[in-house]
Formats: C-alpha cells, structure tokens, sequence
C-alpha cells in the first residue's frame, strides 16, 4: 500500500504564544514557521509524491503553499478529518494556566477517557484522522499504485495518534510520541502492517539542548513550538 508522509505545520503564533490553538481563526505562521514551509519543498525534492492532503486551517495551508508552488502539477486537497482537534473551552487559553485545570492529568495519563469541554474526545479525534488515512490509502492505491507516496499537513496531536494507531500503541500511550513544527514522519503501509520509517525529522538537533526552564515530563498538548 502506499507510504504517507505527515508534516507537521511550521512554528504558528499560537506556538510562540503558548496558546493552545485549536481551530482559532487567525492563527497563522509566525517568522521562524515561514522559514521552516520554505524550506519544505527542498527537504522533499527527491520524492515522488502523489497528492497533497491539508487541514483546512490556515497554519497547514501556508505550511504546504511553498510545496505547491514548486509543483504546480501536485493534486492537492482538503480534509477536514486531519483538522485539529477541537478542544472546545480550552481553545485559545494559555498553556500554563491550562496545566491547572484538573482535566490535564487525565489529558497526560489517560486521554482515552477525556472530552474537552464543549468539545470533542481524544478517541474522536483519532478515529477521525486514522479513518481519513485509510481512506487515503485506497484512494492512493486505487489511482497511483502501491508504491505512491504522498504527503498529509496536520497537526502535532493528530500525528502522534496516527503514530500511535500505526504502531499498535493504545491512544493512552501516545503522549509518549512527539513531533516537532515541520518535522517529518513517514508510515509505510502494507497489507499486513505499517512500518514507521521516519518519526518527527527535522534534521536540526537544536531541540535538544537543555531549556531554560527545565522539562517537567508533561507532553505539549498540541505539539509544542519546538526548538528556540
């Protein structure tokens, strides 16, 4: 079956703002982000891809722009199943004050049990963007054979639950997995099993230096903005 190659949008605003974003309108790449999209189409120059599928939110489609615009011939489309999910209440909230709220725990330790305030569940979310995979798949293989390779812009948390479901990983689990702004993860799929051949590369080792601020051991809710 065909291989998927998920990008991670570029640095938003909402990242450098410590903002959970969710489907806020208006957030868009911030500097270093537009860096980081520009940048994409070298980073893929010697793939073949099929197609292009995008979140409709506004971070996605400026990370995939320059992608396009150096293959003006690459299929692109949208789906709304690879959109964020949608934390309801906590959309737009800052981060440290989002990590009193009691819900975080559960959000840490047990996410298949937890639905956002006057939002959707985590066990929604990732039915939702590994129904919009499969579909992908088939319609990828349908139309361009089983080797075709093509690419999906999403977001940090949808990711990593793809991730999760392709390695067999309870969704409890997948704050295990991270993915930095415009990294790549690549999951080839087969009849009998996904392979993870790439998991969030950037092939920048910045983000490994110690922080300022130390590191709590909680996961970014929503992915983090990645390295200074």
């Amino acid at each position: 079956m065909a291989t998927l190659i998920l990008v991670r949008h570029g640095r938003s605003t909402a990242n450098t703002a410590g903002l959970l974003a969710g489907w806020t309108p208006g957030v868009t790449l911030d500097e270093r982000g537009a860096a980081q999209a520009a940048a994409l189409p070298g980073r893929l120059a010697g793939v073949p891809l099929a197609a292009a599928v995008t979140s409709p939110l506004e971070r996605c489609r400026e990370t995939l722009q320059p992608l396009l615009e150096a293959r003006p011939g690459l299929p692109s489309h949208t789906d709304e199943r690879i959109g964020e999910c949608h934390y309801g209440d906590w959309s737009g909230r800052k981060l440290a004050e989002l990590s009193e709220e009691p819900l975080m725990a559960a959000v840490q330790q047990h996410p298949s049990s937890v639905t956002f305030p006057g939002g959707e569940s985590m066990r929604a979310m990732q039915a939702r963007a590994v129904d919009a995979v499969r579909d992908w798949n088939a319609r990828i293989d349908a139309e361009h054979g089983e080797d075709a390779v093509y690419l999906m812009c999403s977001h940090g948390d949808i990711i990593k639950s793809v991730v999760a479901d392709a390695l067999g990983l309870h969704l409890d689990l997948f704050q295990r997995i991270h993915v930095d702004p415009c990294s790549l993860t690549v999951i080839r799929y087969t009849a009998l099993r996904p392979f993870l051949v790439r998991l969030g590369d950037t092939g920048d080792l910045a983000s490994l230096a110690p922080r300022e601020n130390g590191n709590d051991g909680d996961a970014a809710v929503g992915g983090g903005a990645g390295a200074p």
